[in-house]
Formats: C-alpha cells, structure tokens, sequence
C-alpha cells in the first residue's frame, strides 16, 4: 500500500508537469495560429524475459514526447518532441507552424467541435501501480517458463518467458480550452515453449493481461495453458479442397469482427474504398447480433474517456440487431461527410459483441463436422471487396469431437457473407482484446488444402 500511494504521489507530480507542458505549448501556438491541440504522454516501467530459468533482458524505460498540431488560414501543420523544455517546445511549436505555411488550404482541417469535447473527463479506474522488484518480475516469468516446461517430456525447447508491468500518463489539451489527462496502468505475463514428436515441431504460447497486477491469471495457469496449446498442435495432418462449417475460435473470432473496423472507417467511406459504402442503416449481421462499445467500461484495457482529439466518448451501438447503425469518424472524416465526431480518433474502445448460451463443447456438436480455426496467417482481406483469404491452422471435428490437429491450409469466402450468415456466437468470451466475443460459427467456408 505505501508503494502504490507513493508512485501514485510521482505520477500525480509527473502529470502536472506534462499539463504545465501542453498549456506552454498551446499558449504560444495562439499566439500565431488559429487553433491548436497538444497532446503528450509517458510511460514508465519494467519488461524482463527469463529462458530455461536464467536472465535474458531485464528492461527499464521511461519515454515520453509531446506532439502539437497547429491549424492557420485552413492550412495544418504538425511537429513533435521528446525533450518537455521550455525551448524545446519553443522550438516544435515554431517547427508546427513553418510546416503549416507550405500545407494546401483544407476546408475539412481544424480543431474538433468545442461542444464535443471531454471537459469533464470521468475516472475509469486504470491506474493500478504495482510493487514488483526486478527479482520478482524475474521470478513470475521464470515460474511461467518452468511449469511450461515441466508439463511434458515432449516439450523440448522454449522461447521462454515474459512479464511487464508500465503505467502511462495521457494529456491532452486545445485552444477551445480543454485540458484533461488520465493515468493507466497494463500488466502482462506470457510464456512460448517448443514441443517435438516424431521429428514435427511445434510452437505456441500463452499470456494473461490487466489493468491490476492481482487480475492476472497464475504463472503456473500461464504455463499450463502454453504447454497444452503447444502440444495440442503436434502432428498436424493436411486437408483436402472441400467446403465446410467453421468455427473461428475466441482468440481468433475477435479479428473476424476487426475486419470490420477498417470497413466503416470513416476514411473508408469518404476516400468510397469499402465494400460497406452503402450499408448505413442496412443488415450487414444476423438480426438476433448487436455490437456495443463500452468505452467506459471499468478497468477496460480499451477503455478511455476521450479519444485522440479530445472528443468524449460514449456508450453506443455500432450494429444493433444486425443493422450497421453508424461510422466510426474522427473530426476530419465527419467533417468530410457532413456529420459529427464520434470520438474514434485512434481507434475504438471495447467493443462487446454478446454470446447466444453456447460454451466451446456445444458449439462443436452444433456444428457436427468442420473446421475449429486457431490461428491466422497473411493479409490476404481487401478491404474494397470484402474477399478474404488467409492461411490458417486449427483442428479437424467429426461428430461433434475434435479428431486432431490441421496445418498448411487456406480458408476463402467473402465477409459480407461470412458476417450475414453467422450461424452462432458462443459465451466463451475472449476478454484480452479491444474487441470482446466469443468463438465464432459459420455454415461454410471454402478450405483449399492439398
């Protein structure tokens, strides 16, 4: 408790300075400008990575840098800096507006909306400091390790293990007055072992992530779940060509659904580079699937109350009963469309996408023979057409049962059609990512194998 009052005592200190640097910034931006924003962070912490038990990086670091964007005449001009100096932010400051002289006039360029913004910032519980010396961060990552190691004969080698633990601080001011910050808290811990049988070697990991160091799962949970996954993977078989049902597994499930982050993108839909461009107000998911985004959601590690300019965010529907309801838009991208901010600045904030009751086990029987997909490799998505095409890797299902692993195969279809023809999502929630749901059924997907 003394230690956490104590950093919390530093970082309340460190936050005032960078507050006294953004109002600097800011003060000397009006003065040849017609509006600016400052925004500055910080992050301090401890990152060490143990392999068979032994040292290999112990890692302090405390960066920090301030960026200013000045706006003149319609015309933008950015700079950025690592020194908080009086002269240094001189200097950017000045740098920003030589920038903003040689820009083209941007009717769509500006600071955002005042009646936007986030003058009252509220608390999102994210600050959690933890007490852990450089002998104890080396000693979780190393209890990961072993108990990875010791699970199994077959696993022959390992990648090793991880923990970090950083607090950041974010503020962010503009020349509409706003000035608010908050502090932050992420810890981590991983392991990633190598398994051999029969001459095939396999690899794969495991990792626990939060806000407070006490939300963490065990070293011991790490390890195990590293050596099971790592081990499930052995002896991988090859499919045929055919078409099947598939399940995205949660850890996967939850890009299946990034994808369309970038489809109603503000910049996708102004720039008409989305296969969504017409979809507002229209089904795009199954009707009985809504998408919330919880932005404010306690301890989120998405979780913020304004977004990269400053706007407040808020609790919405992104897709509600299977009907896209809106795009996600920055203060340019509005602007461009004739709408207002949705606070999606720098991306977007806990989104929850609800399960329909069923666990993993029930999911399988639901789907009686197909393909589980564990892993996802490539690019191969465009974001224009909406065709997908990714290498992958999972487990092959018959009669509701896993029969074993599957490597080296392709799977191909296109995500308007994966998405409107989603036949369930399970209550397996995968929690570590921005986007939050669970496994993910689909009726059919082309396999290319050999």
């Amino acid at each position: 408790m003394a230690f956490a009052m104590k950093v919390t005592s530093q970082v309340e200190a460190q936050r005032k300075i960078l507050e006294e640097a953004v109002s600097t910034a800011l003060m000397l931006a009006s003065e040849k400008s017609d509006g600016a924003e400052v925004a500055v962070s910080k992050t301090t912490g401890i990152s060490v990575s143990t392999r068979y038990g032994e040292v290999e990086n112990v890692e302090f670091n405390s960066d920090g840098a301030l960026g200013i964007t000045v706006y003149h005449q319609n015309r933008k001009g950015s700079a950025s800096s690592t020194d908080l100096s009086p002269d240094a932010i001189a200097r950017t400051v000045q740098a920003a507006l030589d920038i903003a002289r040689y820009t083209s006039p941007d009717p769509y360029a500006g600071v955002a909306d005042k009646d936007l913004l986030a003058f009252d910032a509220p608390d999102l519980d994210l600050f959690h400091p933890a007490e852990v010396t450089p002998d104890e961060a080396i000693e979780l990552a190393a209890r990961a390790e072993q108990a990875s190691l010791q699970a199994d004969k077959r696993i022959t080698n390992t990648e090793g293990g991880s923990f970090n633990s950083h607090y950041g601080i974010k503020v962010f001011g503009n020349s509409h007055g706003m000035l608010q910050g908050y502090c932050s808290t992420r810890h981590s811990l991983s392991s990633c072992v190598i398994a051999e049988e029969n001459g095939d070697m396999e690899r794969d990991y495991a990792y626990t992530i939060g806000r407070a160091l006490g939300d963490l799962q065990s070293p011991e949970w790490v390890g195990k779940e590293c050596a099971e996954r790592t081990l499930s993977r052995l002896s991988p078989r090859k499919l045929s060509t055919m078409k099947a049902p598939v399940i995205f597994a949660n850890e996967v499930a939850t890009g299946l659904f990034g994808h369309l982050v970038g489809a109603i993108a503000g910049g996708s839909v102004y720039r008409k580079s989305t296969f969504l461009l017409d979809s507002l107000g229209k089904q795009i998911l199954p009707e009985w699937l809504t998408i919330e985004e919880h932005p404010h959601l306690l301890k989120g590690l998405a979780s913020t109350p304004f977004d990269s300019e400053g706007v407040r965010t808020e609790r919405r529907d992104i897709v509600k009963d299977g009907i896209l309801t809106q795009w996600l838009l920055t203060n340019y991208s509005a602007r461009k469309l004739g709408l207002k901010s949705t606070g999606h600045a720098g991306g977007i904030h806990n989104w929850r996408i609800a399960g329909q009751g069923l666990n993993f086990e029930q999911m399988l029987k639901e789907m009686g023979t197909g393909l589980v997909v564990t892993e996802l490799m490539g690019q191969g998505v465009s974001g224009i057409t909406g065709d997908y095409s990714r290498g992958a890797a999972g487990f092959w299902v018959e009669n509701g049962e896993i029969q074993y692993p599957v490597s080296e195969i392709t799977i191909a279809g296109n995500l308007k059609d994966m998405w409107r023809n989603i036949v369930t999502v399970g209550n397996d929630i995968e929690t570590r990512s921005n986007i939050q749901c669970g496994s993910v059924l689909l009726p059919e997907m082309k396999i290319a194998g050999q």
